[in-house]
């Protein structure tokens, strides 16, 4: 990685420093009247001569985009910003996209905007904020946005976030012709909302800075409400997000398919290189992976959110995969198979593993328009309580051990939850409106029941311990029924050790 060495990255151009007090360094060398360029403290550059500073001006071609024009999901963002100025009409409301966060010293974890602001303008620049304001017919939408680098003060090449250090931003007219918004510079905002008066609602969360501008003007409680709204809309989704799911899930079931065919090569390695295949397929097809992959070999499949992925990967074990692509709209999959790592299922395994999937299919056939939420829990639930009792590790009937939730002791977490742009979606909405909730057409919701025997659980026979199964689809609620979308992958045992065959010849 190269070095800006002649300055310490000032963020001039962050909302940042624009939201917060100004900025005491200086932008670029020579500005009349503007502090000296702070350097780096191991700079191998003195500083900026004027010489090279005038250079820097000019001698740029016009590089503006003329021929842009809106992005896919213009209209469904559209309605869903008429939605949100319907529900809170006479009210200022304020949707920040959130500001980079240091990684190591100056360098910064890849950025990724809040759900709830791309999930309105379909914009993924940090330091972006949507402010709805309000006027006689509803609301003034602006988009307020960091222009292009300026070039007149040396900001382009000078700052660590500077157009030369980090890409091309779009202009304001470029991003009002993309989104359908119009732009404005968002280091002028703070003011703007320091001035405002009548009610404001912020998503509090993402950007410090815009949440000191409106300290005397916010309450939690009506920030809550924009919030819980903003989680609730995106229970149902509409045709555009479907279709991201679908490719989302597509580009998954390719990406568990490029493991199976490098499973001998993670035998000689160890699980990261599981988690390297499957990353490249995210990153190639999509955005980045939806959420920490799980790739869990052998009794490292007992533990449920197991990321480390350090451990050995042996022939005999199971592979528990747990992970999805993430497209560029933010829409992930969330896919889990647990898969026999030599090709074939022990007796045991095989036993386990057809548990689980009764158990799957039980809960699948469940997901139906006016079904509650919680019957396809309970429909899994009750078969993998039906197994434990007839395999002798609980005593019955199956009615008592679901009401003291004894099976929890293999099996843990629920059945599945929303999906969306958040793996988990909608997690701030009502209890009421999710999971005593009842299921509609459009809503997309995985279904993933386990059972896991840990390698020191002495209540179950030895041959079970350090065994962890579990079968994730997602699934969409159909006007008839649902519709796996994620299909594309075998289930059945039978069938997934014909596919694993049929990948590794």
């Amino acid at each position: 990685m190269t070095v800006a060495d002649e300055l310490t990255s000032a963020a001039s151009d962050s909302a940042a420093t624009a939201a917060g007090p100004e900025n005491p360094e200086a932008e670029a060398a020579g500005a009349e009247e503007e502090a000296p360029i702070k350097q780096r403290k191991n700079g191998l550059y003195p500083g900026v001569s004027d010489e090279l500073a005038e250079s820097m001006k000019s001698g740029w071609a016009d590089t503006e985009l003329h021929d842009l024009r809106p992005i896919a999901q213009a209209a469904e963002t559209a309605a869903r910003r008429a939605a949100l100025s319907a529900r809170f009409p006479g009210e200022r409301l304020v949707i920040p996209a959130g500001n980079l966060k240091t990684r190591s010293n100056d360098t910064e974890y890849a950025f990724r905007a809040s759900v709830e602001y791309a999930y309105l303008t379909g914009n993924q620049t940090e330091d972006g904020v949507l402010v709805f304001e309000p006027v006689a017919d509803g609301h003034k939408e602006t988009i307020y946005l960091l222009p292009r680098s300026d070039r007149e003060n040396g900001e382009f090449w000078l700052s660590g976030q500077g157009e030369l250090w980090v890409g091309r931003r779009h202009s304001l007219t470029e991003s009002e012709k993309l989104y359908g918004v119009p732009a404005g510079d968002v280091r002028e905002l703070a003011e703007k909302l320091r001035e405002a008066t009548g009610p404001v609602r912020v998503v509090r969360g993402y950007d410090a800075g815009i949440e000191t501008a409106l300290t005397d003007k916010v309450t939690a409680e009506r920030d809550e409400e924009l919030r819980v709204y903003l989680s609730e809309a995106r229970l149902v989704k509409d045709a555009f997000e479907i279709g991201e799911l679908q490719k989302a899930v597509d580009s998954t079931v390719r990406g568990f398919e490029d493991v199976v065919r490098v499973l001998d090569k993670a035998e000689a390695t160890s699980e990261r290189y599981i988690e390297g295949t499957f990353f490249l397929r995210a990153r190639v097809e999509g955005n980045d992976i939806g959420y920490g992959s799980i790739c869990a070999a052998g009794p490292h499949a007992t533990t449920l959110h197991w990321v480390r992925n350090d451990g050995p990967v042996r022939s005999g074990d199971l592979l528990l995969l747990d992970a999805g692509v993430e497209t560029h709209t933010y829409y992930t999959a969330d896919v889990t198979r647990t898969l026999p790592i030599s090709g074939t299922y022990t007796e045991i395994q095989k036993k386990i593993y057809d548990a689980v999937y009764e158990a799957q299919e039980a809960g699948i056939a469940a997901v139906r328009p006016g079904a509650k939420y919680r019957d396809f829990h309970d429909a899994a639930q009750r078969v993998l309580a039906e197994k434990i009792v007839e395999w002798g590790l609980v005593e019955g009937p199956v009615e008592r051990v679901l009401e003291l939730g004894l099976q929890r002791r293999w099996t843990l977490h629920g059945t599945g939850h929303m999906l969306g742009m958040d793996v988990h979606d909608c997690a701030a909405a009502r209890t009421e409106s999710y999971v005593n909730g009842t299921l509609e057409p459009g809503m997309v919701l995985t279904v993933e029941p386990g059972l896991y025997f840990q390698a020191d659980d002495l209540t179950v026979p030895e041959e079970y311990r350090g065994i962890g199964v579990r079968i994730e689809d997602d699934i969409l609620v159909t006007e008839d029924g649902n519709r796996n979308l994620s299909a594309g992958l075998p289930r059945r045992s039978a069938e997934v050790e014909a596919w694993m065959a049929s990948l590794t010849g």
